[in-house]
């Protein structure tokens, strides 16, 4: 693959041009004249920079920038007070969402204590399934009233109802159950604190209240619709936020019954029973899993002994284990409590897990031994350690024993006996674990990891902020009831909304991580992945670790720094990759990172030197620069936040170049806008004004004969501002996609800056980067007119067709002279076939191809490569989706015959899969080979075993191209093809050999952040709920016959 490579030593990107040339009988395997080549490589190239330079105005544009520079004021930008002020910027508005929720928390409470509860309560509230519903006498359905929605660009652009909520509940819930009922009635207090919450903060999205029996109330009010059959599987209680704001970390072990008893439908019960505790678990949490019968196994070995962090990866490994499970033996609970105590007990005493709550869940269908032996032991008197028992199957025989087991070891004892009672039996005990939080009224803010939000049908990005809310009533003080959750949805896009990327250059980003490590925000962070025509998230798209995107980080020095809340700076040395993983660019990047007040996140910044240290202000006054800004060949990058347009309904509607001239013109004095960059972009506009005159003057002037072919003019500024200019009709053009949001890669978003103004950015001066568009027939070509690193520049660029660099070949050829006999009788370009000249007289055949020199010709690129005039570069990716199983695929094809290649390097095939494949998250290494610019020609012969085959590489000047010409009548197919395809990397090669390697690896525990606060007990916990009812002394022993005494927590 061919890439760029960093202006301090001279490197040029490389585009490889491929023609293939028959020579005459006479001439085969003689050799090919140097002086000849190189006399070629000199024309063209002078021909390419006379026509790049004509058309793109970059000497115009230079003269320009060079007239000003006495005017322009440099301001050193500090990495650490940047990064410092982003982050105030970011706790300011996050704290604001706090706010809002805390409203909501208040009401919500205050509401459920002046609630008497009703059981025979009937209330009609808008159900979001039924609402707009009518049956067949067109009369509107129960619970199904008529809801105006309409379309919200703030929303989405979803059907809402900004002016109420409405209640959704999973298909498992009775609407109309008398708790449901009383929660929702009691919760339409909420609905005046959603819309005043809305109208004191505009940039809030999604707010909602879960309640604790299942129903779940939104705002805005939309229509829910049913899955493909029919269900809404939705459970506001399974989702991170809720189980993470309704109760404190925890370290948790599963055990389950796999004895004969347990076959069958049992068996599906307690496996569905794991899951659903294991949906229930987060980040902050830790976990494993055993299995017992006559022995006990921990059901992933690597795992003996330990407690690993309950990350999705690991979730998702236990559920896919858990299926294996099969029903055998006798059963033995004694020996699988005993070890889970002691996993426990040694957790806790190294300050490992999550050092809150502990707690065992047993899965069984029966218990006859006599465990209290264990329970004295291990977890008596202090009882640390909670047990949940689940007894499996209709069968009460052993009730009282399991429920025994749970009464007296802090619990909560539950049967279920079929797969619908698994999901609220499970839950119970997260009401048990938040009960200290309740009783002390413990308002604990969370701040979730990035997910997306499937309940507004977005593939955006968002976290989520929630508060628990309590019932404050006296009279059930002591039963530490939880209401539910409160909770309100933050795109992060908003938040790096306030890391302008006009302030941190053209290589420079800002990201976000969590206290675990896991990004919630980073430019280089690939959430989706594409199946078929259709975008989807990856399956582990909320868990990329910060060392999976900055992997250069190979020490973890800034991982964790910023897992613990340091503020700082460092720089390394990175590799970049661009393009889609095409190309790279070799960067020295300085990073500075401070945490986020309030919240669990920190911001890192990055500044890449020679681009970010320095921003260059110029100073214009507003009539010019309106004026100029006002020319229709003008536009402003529209992702960028010029002026806020978002707030206010009116503006909304406004482009950031239309809310910019109204800000200007004082027509809308309400928009707030950013100065500086208001300023930056007047200043551009007026320096880069004269090239519409110049652009246009040229393409009143083109003849066609001789300059067709050149399709447009491009530039763009530091500031977001971009100039082009057609040469043909908009019809006529090779690559319509161009510049516009089609191909974000070719435009400012509000992650990168253009690809082409990257590349220019890291090229030699005056010189030019031409990449080929295959797939469009087209070539994108952009100047870098900088000078020095403090001075202020603007790349441009030309589109030009293929066509026109194979005539101006062909005149460079016949000029300097062509001893292979060669006379130009007729050219064509296909789509298909690409660039095509078919010569009669000696015969020459050229084609410019999209591929990769080393999958044409392996031969000349393993002898460029061992020449040193490439290397190859090593790069990971940990994002991204393989086959299975995986598989490779070459990208080789057939030879024709002396070889000259334009090629661009390209990871064809690498990520491409067929449409019906099965994708699965995995880590890849893929190769970049890049070009050794001190080298600027070479050349010599390759052994093929019968023939030798002469080669000639030429670059050629003031641009990233190089000449090759090669003798292609020697067969040379015993050198294999060098390919660009990404290989899987493996961690387990040889099961035998690296068993070893394979548990150290999924055993590892990165360093992570725990949560501020923890909830494990409370002194009032005296009397608790264990089996559906509260008691005041505890059960009898149902083996012994005697009573165990009144039990209370211990003060901690």
């Amino acid at each position: 693959m061919t890439g760029t490579w960093r202006m301090d030593r001279g490197a040029i990107p490389l585009l490889l041009l491929s023609f293939l040339c028959l020579l005459p009988a006479a001439q085969l395997q003689t050799k090919i004249p140097l002086e000849t080549v190189k006399s070629w490589a000199d024309a063209f190239g002078g021909e390419l920079y006379s026509i790049a330079t004509k058309y793109s105005g970059s000497l115009l544009l230079q003269k320009k920038y060079k007239d000003v520079e006495p005017t322009l004021k440099i301001k050193e930008v500090d990495g650490l007070e940047l990064v410092k002020k982003f982050s105030e910027q970011m706790e300011s508005m996050l704290r604001r969402k706090v706010e809002a929720v805390e409203r909501l928390v208040e009401a919500a409470e205050d509401a459920d204590l002046n609630h008497e509860y009703n059981s025979s309560l009937e209330f009609d509230y808008y159900n979001s399934l039924l609402i707009n519903e009518k049956d067949e006498n067109d009369n509107y359905v129960e619970l199904g009233d008529e809801f105006i929605l309409e379309p919200n660009e703030h929303f989405n652009n979803l059907l809402v109802n900004t002016t109420y909520s409405d209640i959704q509940l999973p298909t498992n819930v009775y609407n109309k159950d008398p708790d449901i009922l009383n929660g929702v009635y009691m919760s339409e207090a909420l609905n005046p604190v959603f819309v005043d919450n809305f109208e004191r903060d505009p940039t809030l999205t999604w707010q909602y209240f879960g309640s604790s029996t299942g129903f779940f109330r939104l705002y805005p009010g939309i229509k829910w619709l049913p899955d493909e059959n029919g269900v809404i599987s939705f459970d506001c209680r399974n989702r991170g936020w809720y189980i993470q704001a309704a109760t404190s970390p925890k370290d948790i072990v599963i055990i389950v019954d796999v004895s004969g008893s347990m076959k069958g439908l049992r068996m599906t019960i307690a496996k569905h029973t794991i899951v659903t505790i294991l949906d229930t678990l987060g980040e902050n949490d830790f976990v494993n899993i055993i299995a017992y019968n006559d022995y006990v196994h921990f059901i992933e070995p690597c795992f003996k002994g330990i407690l690993v962090q309950a990350d999705r990866d690991n979730r998702e490994h236990f559920k896919q284990l858990v299926e294996e499970l099969q029903a055998k033996g006798v059963g033995t609970v004694n020996k699988a409590l005993t070890e889970s105590f002691k996993i426990l007990r040694e957790f806790r005493d190294a300050g490992q897990g999550g050092l809150c709550n502990q707690a065992i869940m047993l899965i069984t269908d029966g218990a006859v031994e006599d465990y209290e032996a264990v329970f004295e032991k291990y977890n008596w008197p202090d009882r640390k350690v909670r047990v949940f028992t689940y007894l499996i199957g209709r069968e009460v025989t052993f009730a009282p024993n399991v429920k025994w087991i749970a009464c007296n070891n802090k619990g909560y004892y539950t049967q279920i006996s079929t797969l619908a009672d698994v999901q609220e039996n499970v839950m119970e005990y997260l009401h048990v674990l938040s009960r200290p939080m309740v009783i002390n009224h413990d308002h604990d803010i969370i701040w979730t990891e990035a997910y997306m939000d499937s309940a507004a049908q977005s593939l955006l990005l968002m976290t989520t902020v929630a508060m628990p809310v309590f019932s404050k009533k006296n009279e059930t003080r002591s039963h530490g009831i939880l209401l539910g959750v409160v909770g309100s949805d933050v795109p992060l896009r908003e938040l790096l909304k306030l890391a302008p990327r006009y302030k941190l250059g053209v290589h420079g980003y800002a990201f976000l991580n969590t206290n675990n490590g896991y990004i919630l925000s980073h430019p280089d962070l690939r959430p989706l992945y594409k199946e078929g025509k259709k975008l989807k998230p990856k399956p582990n798209y909320n868990s990329v670790d910060l060392s999976e995107v900055e992997w250069e980080d190979r020490d973890e020095i800034l991982r964790t720094a910023m897992i613990n809340g340091e503020t700082g700076s460092l720089s390394m040395d990175v590799k970049v990759p661009v393009d889609k993983g095409k190309r790279v660019l070799f960067l020295t990047n300085d990073y500075f990172f401070t945490d986020i007040s309030g919240t669990p996140f920190s911001l890192g910044v990055v500044l890449s030197r020679g681009h970010g240290e320095y921003i260059l202000l110029g100073n214009t006054s507003v009539e010019e620069g309106l004026h100029d800004l006002l020319q229709p060949d003008l536009s402003l990058a529209n992702e960028w936040i010029y002026c806020i347009t978002d707030i206010d309904p009116d503006h909304r509607k406004l482009s950031q170049l239309e809310a910019v001239i109204r800000f200007l013109t004082g027509e809308e004095p309400d928009l707030e806008c950013d100065e500086e960059l208001v300023q930056e972009v007047l200043f551009d506009a007026v320096v880069t004004a004269p090239m519409e005159a110049y652009w246009t003057t040229l393409a009143l002037n083109m003849s066609m004969e001789s300059e067709g072919g050149i399709e447009m003019a491009f530039l763009g500024t530091r500031a977001g501002l971009m100039r082009s200019a057609l040469y043909v009709g908009s019809e006529k053009l090779s690559n319509r996609k161009f510049l516009t949001r089609k191909d974000k890669e070719s435009i400012f978003t509000m992650d990168h800056f253009p690809l082409w103004y990257r590349r220019a950015a890291e090229h030699p001066p005056g010189s030019f980067i031409y990449s080929i568009v295959s797939e469009d027939d087209s070539g994108n070509f952009s100047l870098n007119a900088r000078r020095e690193k403090r001075r202020r520049w603007a790349p441009v660029g030309v589109q030009i067709k293929l066509e026109l660099l194979q005539r101006k070949f062909w005149m460079a050829m016949q000029q300097v002279g062509a001893p292979l006999s060669v006379q130009a009788t007729q050219c064509s370009w296909s789509a298909g076939a690409g660039l095509q000249c078919v010569m009669h007289s000696g015969g020459i055949f050229i084609r410019a191809i999209g591929k990769f020199l080393g999958a044409v010709d392996g031969s000349v690129m393993t002898q460029l490569l061992n020449m040193g005039m490439f290397r190859r570069v090593t790069m990971y990716d940990y994002q991204a989706m393989c086959k299975v199983p995986y598989h490779h695929h070459s990208g080789a094809r057939p030879l024709l015959s002396v070889r000259i290649s334009l090629h661009t390097g390209m990871v064809c095939g690498a990520h491409r899969h067929k449409k019906h494949d099965t994708l699965q998250p995995c880590d890849t290494e893929y190769p970049v080979f890049v070009y050794e610019p001190a080298i600027k020609e070479t050349n010599g012969l390759i052994e093929c075993g019968d023939c030798q085959k002469m080669f000639v590489a030429q670059q050629i000047a003031s641009s990233n191209l190089l000449l090759l010409v090669t003798d292609a009548t020697c067969d040379c197919s015993i050198f294999p093809p060098v390919l660009l395809d990404a290989k899987e990397v493996k961690y387990i090669l040889l099961p035998a050999h690296n068993a070893s390697v394979k548990c150290d690896r999924m055993r590892s525990q990165k360093l992570r952040r725990r949560p501020d606060t923890c909830h494990a007990f409370h002194p009032e916990v005296q009397l608790w709920d264990c089996r559906g009812e509260l008691r005041d002394t505890q059960p009898t022993h149902p083996l012994r016959g005697q009573e165990l005494g009144r039990i209370t927590a211990s003060p901690e």
